[in-house]
């Protein structure tokens, strides 16, 4: 039996009918449509489906849509705000932090939070922030130098090199 209720993703307001033991990352995939964040294991080890609840990171696979009833949920698409992509966004494209992609939402809602809370990280503050999400082609150092640079401020517009680049991109054949 589906329950009425209202969930509140990214600064909207969204009447659903949900069955109660509906995730929220079903329900923000499926009635919503908002198809940023990923399902990879289902079982809240791999964070690609983390969204942020009430500023918080939460495996949103594990998390009933019920429980997120007058509660604000931010998903990777409500990141940027009113830019077409935000600056984490943007030090992730500069730093090589993004191969395949499956893992970047997550990524990058553990690193907003991360940022919120302490907005000058070391390196292991970083990896200890991220530590809940899995990453299986980068090695994590590109992520790692992406969250840097967007804690410094020094992330240029896409398609500029950042200044501290120590290494080109790597190729990939195929």
């Amino acid at each position: 039996m589906k329950t009425p209720a209202t969930l509140t993703v990214n600064g909207t307001t969204y009447p659903v009918e949900i069955e109660p033991h509906v995730s929220l990352l079903r329900a923000v995939r499926d009635e919503l449509g908002l198809t940023g964040s990923k399902e990879g294991c289902d079982d809240s080890e791999c964070g690609a489906c983390m969204m942020l609840l009430d500023g918080k990171p939460v495996n949103s696979c594990s998390y009933l849509a019920l429980q997120a009833e007058g509660r604000e949920v931010t998903t990777v698409e409500g990141l940027a705000g009113d830019e077409e992509v935000g600056p984490l966004q943007r030090a992730f494209l500069q730093q090589f932090g993004v191969q395949c992609g499956f893992c970047t939402p997550g990524m990058l809602i553990s690193a907003t939070a991360l940022l919120r809370a302490n907005p000058s990280p070391t390196d292991e503050d970083i990896r200890i922030g991220l530590s809940g999400n899995l990453c299986r082609c980068t090695g994590y150092d590109g992520i790692v130098k992406a969250v840097q640079q967007a804690a410094s401020g020094g992330v240029g517009a896409l398609g500029v090199a950042p200044t501290h680049a120590d290494h080109t991109p790597p190729h990939h054949a195929g």
